[in-house]
Parts: C-alpha cells; structure tokens; sequence
C-alpha cells in the first residue's frame, strides 16, 4: 500500500465532515432566517408598549382608545401582520394592564410550519 491511497482515504472523509457541517449551519442560517424576523417584531411590540408608560390621559382612555394608540406606535415601528385582537386592555383605577399574546406560524420547508408564541403583561400608569 503506497502513500497516496491513505491520503485520498482520509481526504474523502474530510469532505464529507465538511459537506455535514455546511449542511448543519446551513439549517441554522434558515432557522435564523425564518424565525429572527419574528423575533424582532416582538422586540418592537415590547418596547411599544413599555413606551406608553407615563402617556398624558392614559389612565382615562378606553381600551378601543388604548389599542388604536398602540396601532399608531407599531405603525410607526413598521410592525406589520400583527393583529390589535391580542391585545387586552383592562383599568384597575389608574393602572392600565395591557396583556399581549400571540403567535407567528411560518412555512419551513413544504409542509413543515414553526411556531413562535408570545406572552407579555405591562401595568402602565398615565399621568
């Protein structure tokens, strides 16, 4: 047995080492693809809504007044697909509860779907 034949034995079991790793942190680059968009809308719904936090008359809005005030805000953000009915609004005197929960279904491949919940609750007091 000549050196080259266990060169070439050992080449072809790197590549396929590699062709496994590209394959790896391909999904992982199409996981990040799919799911970081969602991710980034959630951060900007959050920080909507810690936003209002100190808005002048919020204590004395309703809840319809409530929503279409956060719909500007995620307007503005270029938050879209994100629908008002998750959002509840509740008055406990003036501490306003504002509860958010949802989640964002992407197509991964064919018919295999991700789903992404979220939850979050604020206590927001107006001025």
């Amino acid at each position: 047995m000549n050196s080259y034949t266990c060169l070439g034995a050992r080449q072809q079991g790197g590549a396929s080492s590699v062709m496994i790793i590209a394959l790896f942190f391909g999904a992982l680059l199409m996981f990040a693809v799919k799911l970081g968009p969602a991710y980034i809308d959630d951060l900007t719904i959050q920080e909507a809504l810690e936003s209002l936090d100190g808005t002048d008359g919020l204590s004395m809005m309703g809840p319809a007044q409530v929503r279409g005030l956060i719909n500007k805000r995620l307007s503005v953000n270029n938050v879209r697909g994100f629908d008002a009915k998750n959002i509840s609004v509740e008055k406990d005197e003036d501490v306003v509860v504002i509860k958010v929960d949802y989640e964002v279904r992407n197509s991964l491949v064919a018919n295999v779907d991700t789903v992404v919940h979220f939850q979050h609750e604020y206590e927001l007091k107006g001025k």
